[in-house]
This record gives structure tokens, C-alpha cells and sequence, in this order.
């Protein structure tokens, strides 16, 4: 990609800005890694690791790895138990084939015998989680930094990345202050609206005529509901520039030979996460899928659901219903109510629709997933024979609790009776065949309503992104621009509850810095 030559023009350029014992050779690849998250830290600690690269990690914020800090609890889940199909498959239909390559690179066993390699045990946890034995977030972000700065990555910290922009090759060896191209900074403030038209650009362009839309089928899968399956067209020859500017906060400017995007989304924003990295890709004229909230409590409407707050339900299955009663994605993980509504790992992972598409959609919830319909119509009949005529509040909480594995509190038991139109109060030989067959129908099925959710502030991760389409899922480089890289949750990509976005971040910038060290000079 004319290395040498953007070498020159980056010397003659800041040669004052690098102290006189790191004076470059004119043949070291220059590597800039923007967001120090998972991601970047961790492709910039294998880039430093592995090649002679000179590798500089930019973070606005000032400290490493401050999202890695919150993860988990502050436990850090950075893995999965699951092999890298069975993980892989978590992602959707259009993810799992993006992501073959990269957790073929590294995959959650490689994840965790890196780490071992770095001094941090791990141990499995119930649901294919892995964790550090020590149970810090501390430890496993501390042993990512560290083995970044002992490997000789230059660490940049409150040095955020403003702009970006391709050095043209014809300006390589003219120096850069002669008239390169301005750099895509977007404020702040601008970021979403552009963003947002970006995608929505990008949508019209794409979008079939009336005339041409009979061979288009949607792809079955939850993770690519609404969109369209669309004929390949050739691609333009890459841009392949001399190299990349970078502009900084406070009016500073950098350039490298490879930039790698690991900015994240805007899920979390306390710790960095502002979505910075989508005005620049769009400012590329790169498509975008519109950034909305992912793995985030989910809202009702319904006050009897907030006063349920405080109850968990540990082995139910929870499938999400649209408006049409259609089944579109179901988990078996625990639910939580809330306040406000839903949440725990099973209303979480089920709210990527309806954060995506707004409206209103149900949780329907299998109290006892193990358990049959034929044999709870038993056991009610079973109850209704007992002597002294108990209470249905009591025999049916004193039911769940045996049949679900669980002690199920009888403040919930109520409100479903109530929900029913049953007294709580009533005996069992009350309850007639009819009621009797809409309880079975309820535990088996009892139906939350959810219209919203909460937001940004309390998502663990952004989906959207820059589409998988605009990326060679062999490297993570971006199709059409040589020497300039995404990965991590800067991508279009997002797994559930479970150790499974972080093993995407770690993969992609594996495959990444894989990618890169094929072109260091030898």
C-alpha cells in the first residue's frame, strides 16, 4: 500500500513530535488502534506481540478497559463453555457466518489459555459462563494492560480520536500538510443525526423497486428480522491509500500506516462508549445498520407487574410473542421483574426486537418447562381431592415450588390467580374444569406485556453497527479501504447474556491482528 512512501511523509510530518530514541524505521508499519476496550486492547497487545509493528492505542477516557471494570457485575463473564459453533450460532444466521473465521481464529478455549498464558485462572459457571477464579473484572482488565505495555504498545490515554481520513497516494511523498484531504470528525452532538441519515441513506439506496422484489425472501432468524436478502453486485476495486490521518482532541493530529476501529457502541456511555466510530464510517460513505439498544430490561405497562419487583424466576422458559402471536425467539435463563418491568438474562436476550422495532410485544413465560400439561391437569385434580379443602393460593404455590425446582413466592402465585379471575381464597373443589384449564394454559404460558425499554443507560451492548456486508469476515478489514480495520461491538454484531459479546470482541481483533501481521515486513 505504498508503506514506505506514507513512512516519509509521517517523519517529515511529526518528527518532532517522537522523542529522538524512538525514531521510527522507515519500514515499521505504523498501527493505530482507537478505543481501548476489549477489543483494542486486545488487538493491540497481539499486534505488539507478534510483529514488529510500532503500535499506538488511543483512549479518550483515562483509563483501560473501564467497560471490562462493569462487566459481569464487576466479575468480568469473559467467555463461554459452549465450543466455537455452538457460540458462534448465538449471534444469528448472518453473525454465525461472519464469525466462522474469527472464532475459528480464537476460539472460547483459545480465550481462555490466552488468559492463562497472562496469569488469570478461570472457572466455568452455571449457563456456559466463564469467569476469573478470583471473581475481579480488575484482574482481567489489569493483565490485558499490562501485557500491551510489557509487549511495547504506546498507550495514549485522554487522547481521544476526533476524525479520520485516508492520505491519498499521490500525497504520500508531498507530506500531508500539503493538501490532504480534510478528516471526517463528527461532534458530538451531530453523531446520531448522522448516523441515523446515514442509515436510512443507505436503506434508500438499497431498496428494491416494486418490480423487482418477487425473489426476495426474508432470512428466518431473529437476528435479521425486516431485512431483505439482496443480489451480490461486483465491488469497485479497493482505495488503497498511503495512509490514514488521525485528528485529535485538542487540534492534534497523528497518521499511521493501519488504523483499527475498536470504539464501541453507546451502550454504557459513563465509560466511553459514545458511538463516536459511526459518524466516521458513515462520513466514508460505509453502510450502516441504525445503533439501537441490546440486552436491556424491557418496560410494561401493566402496574401489577411492577409490583412483582424483587421475584426471580430461575428455570423458566420465556419466548417472545409479536402482536400477532407469532413465536419469534424463545430462552430458557432467569427472568426478573422489575420496577419497571422485565429484566435478568431471559428479557434481555429476548430484547433485541423489540428495542429494534418499538411497539408492543408479549413474554410469555413457561412456569414449569419440565413439566407436561397432562400431568399439571393431574396434579390440579389430584389437589382438589385433599381433605380439609386448602386454599388454591397454597396448594398451587406448594405445586410450583415442587414442580419448577424453585420456591416460587406466593406474591407471584396470586397475581397469576388474579390475572385468571380465580380468588386466591377459593378451595380447589371450587375451582371448576373450565378455570382449571386456563391455570394449566397459564403456567405453561403466562402472558407479560412489554411496550418499551430502557434505554442506553442500562444496555450492556449496541446492536447496529457498521454492516457485516462492508467487511471481509477473513480479516475484519473493511471492504474498499485498505489498511483500516473494525472490529468488536463497533460491528454489527451481538450475542446474548453469557460471555459471548466479549468472545466476539477478543476474536475479531485476533483475526484482525492475524490479518495485520501479514503485512509486517519480515
Amino acid at each position: 500500500m505504498g508503506a514506505s512512501a506514507g513512512a516519509r511523509s509521517r517523519a517529515q510530518e511529526g518528527a518532532e513530535d517522537w522523542p529522538q530514541d524512538e525514531a521510527r524505521s522507515e519500514a515499521q508499519l505504523e498501527v493505530a488502534v482507537v478505543g481501548a476496550g476489549a477489543a483494542g486492547t486486545w488487538c493491540a497487545w497481539r499486534l505488539a506481540a507478534e510483529t514488529g509493528a510500532r503500535v499506538t492505542l488511543y483512549e479518550k477516557t483515562p483509563r483501560v478497559g473501564t467497560k471490562i471494570l462493569a462487566s459481569g457485575g464487576s466479575r468480568c463473564n469473559l467467555t463461554t463453555t459452549l465450543g466455537p459453533a455452538g457460540a458462534a450460532e448465538l449471534f444469528g444466521v448472518r453473525g454465525a457466518r461472519f464469525l466462522k473465521r474469527a472464532f475459528g481464529a480464537l476460539s472460547p478455549a483459545d480465550v481462555r489459555a490466552r488468559f492463562a498464558e497472562l496469569g488469570v485462572a478461570t472457572e466455568e459457571a452455571p449457563l456456559e459462563k466463564i469467569f476469573p477464579s478470583s471473581g475481579s473484572a480488575r484482574e482481567v482488565r489489569d493483565a490485558l494492560e499490562t501485557a500491551a505495555r510489557q509487549t511495547g504498545v504506546r498507550v495514549e490515554l485522554t487522547r481521544g480520536v476526533v476524525g479520520l481520513a485516508p492520505l491519498p497516494v499521490e500525497l504520500a511523498t508531498q507530506g500531508v500538510a500539503a493538501g490532504a484531504p480534510d478528516a471526517v470528525e463528527v461532534p458530538a452532538a451531530d453523531a446520531d443525526a448522522q448516523t441515523r441519515a446515514a442509515a436510512a441513506a443507505n436503506a434508500a439506496k438499497h431498496a428494491p423497486s416494486d418490480a423487482g422484489t418477487a425473489g426476495l425472501k426474508a432470512e428466518p432468524n431473529a437476528h435479521s428480522r425486516g431485512r431483505k436478502q439482496r443480489r451480490k453486485k461486483p465491488r469497485p476495486p479497493d482505495r488503497d491509500p498511503a495512509g490514514w490521518r488521525l485528528e485529535l482532541e485538542g487540534g492534534a493530529r497523528a497518521t499511521a500506516d493501519v488504523v483499527v476501529l475498536a470504539t464501541g457502541g453507546k451502550s454504557y456511555a459513563s465509560t466511553g462508549t459514545t458511538g463516536d466510530g459511526y459518524g466516521w464510517l458513515a462520513g466514508l460513505g460505509l453502510e450502516l445498520v441504525e445503533p439501537k439498544p441490546a440486552l436491556v430490561p424491557l418496560l410494561s405497562p401493566e402496574r401489577w407487574i411492577h409490583d412483582l419487583k424483587g421475584i426471580a424466576l430461575q428455570n423458566a422458559s420465556v419466548r417472545l410473542v409479536d402482536a400477532g402471536g407469532k413465536v419469534l425467539q424463545e430462552r430458557r435463563r432467569p427472568l426478573l421483574f422489575t420496577h419497571q418491568g422485565l429484566s435478568g438474562p431471559a428479557a434481555m436476550d429476548l430484547s433485541r426486537i423489540p428495542a429494534r422495532e418499538g411497539g408492543r410485544f408479549t413474554l410469555r413465560v413457561d412456569l414449569v418447562p419440565d413439566t407436561s400439561r397432562d400431568t399439571l391437569r393431574d396434579d390440579l385434580i389430584a389437589l382438589a381431592g385433599r381433605p380439609r379443602a386448602p386454599r388454591v393460593l397454597t396448594l398451587l404455590t406448594e405445586l410450583l415450588t415442587e414442580r419448577a425446582g424453585e420456591v416460587v413466592p406466593k406474591r407471584l402465585v396470586e397475581a397469576l390467580l388474579t390475572s385468571l379471575d380465580i380468588a386466591p381464597d377459593a378451595t380447589m373443589q371450587a375451582v371448576d374444569k373450565a378455570a382449571r384449564h386456563r391455570l394449566v394454559e397459564a403456567l405453561k404460558g403466562w402472558d407479560l406485556p412489554v411496550d418499551g425499554d430502557a434505554g442506553y443507560p442500562k444496555a450492556e451492548v449496541t446492536s447496529g453497527g457498521l454492516a457485516l456486508k462492508e467487511v471481509d469476515p477473513g480479516s475484519c478489514r473493511v471492504r474498499g479501504f485498505g489498511g483500516l480495520y473494525v472490529i468488536g461491538e463497533l460491528l454489527d454484531l451481538d450475542g446474548p447474556i453469557g460471555g459471548l459479546n466479549f468472545q466476539s470482541a477478543f476474536a475479531t481483533a485476533e483475526l484482525a491482528a492475524t490479518s495485520i501481521r501479514c503485512r509486517t515486513p519480515c
